[in-house]
């Protein structure tokens, strides 16, 4: 078996990206503090041709140096806006027939497994912070609360790794 080099990996251009027809998902990144972690939920977003990634409250925007250090130019093929309230933002969504969907541990949370998504339904994930995850105000306005099952010792997944999860498996539902 031999390693594919880039040149035969058939990628889109930022160009070509920004034409094809997106995944209807959105990203919504709630008060993320490490710069490193969103430049990696651009790059997974990039991946899976997600539609949007909203950074919301502290989330810092780019362009800059650690954002892109992880997201290797994806900052540019995704399309982003900064929302100062992530429940404003909620709201907004909601009132565009979008499902918000929160990804965090709560009471009543679907298993991401047992989840099935909507065909016709574009959803907005929201991903929370490094150590307080998605916050109460955002989770009780959700329409939902999807949860990643967890079977060791430790009580979370890096805010990246989460993203990466979810994305790979709505994504792969939807198609």
């Amino acid at each position: 078996m031999r390693k594919l080099e880039n040149s035969e990996l058939d990628r889109l251009s930022v160009d070509g990206f920004k034409a094809v027809t997106k995944t209807p998902l959105i990203v919504v990144l709630d008060n993320i503090r490490s710069l490193n972690n969103i430049g990696s939920v651009f790059r997974t977003s990039d991946a899976f041709r997600i539609e949007k990634i909203y950074l919301c409250g502290i989330t810092a925007t780019p362009p800059h140096k650690d954002i892109q250090k992880t997201a290797l130019g994806s900052t540019e093929s995704v399309d982003w806006e900064y929302a100062e309230s992530s429940l404003a933002l909620l709201k907004k969504l909601q009132s565009n027939d979008i499902q918000v969907l929160s990804i965090e541990q709560a009471e009543k949370a679907t298993m991401l497994h047992e989840f099935t998504p909507k065909k016709n339904q574009k959803y907005a994930l929201v991903f929370g912070n490094e150590v307080k995850g998605v916050s109460q105000e955002v989770v009780n306005n959700s329409d939902q609360v999807i949860e990643i099952p967890q079977y060791g010792t430790k009580h979370s997944l890096n805010v990246s790794v989460s993203c990466g999860v979810v994305l790979w498996d709505v994504f792969s539902k939807l198609r």
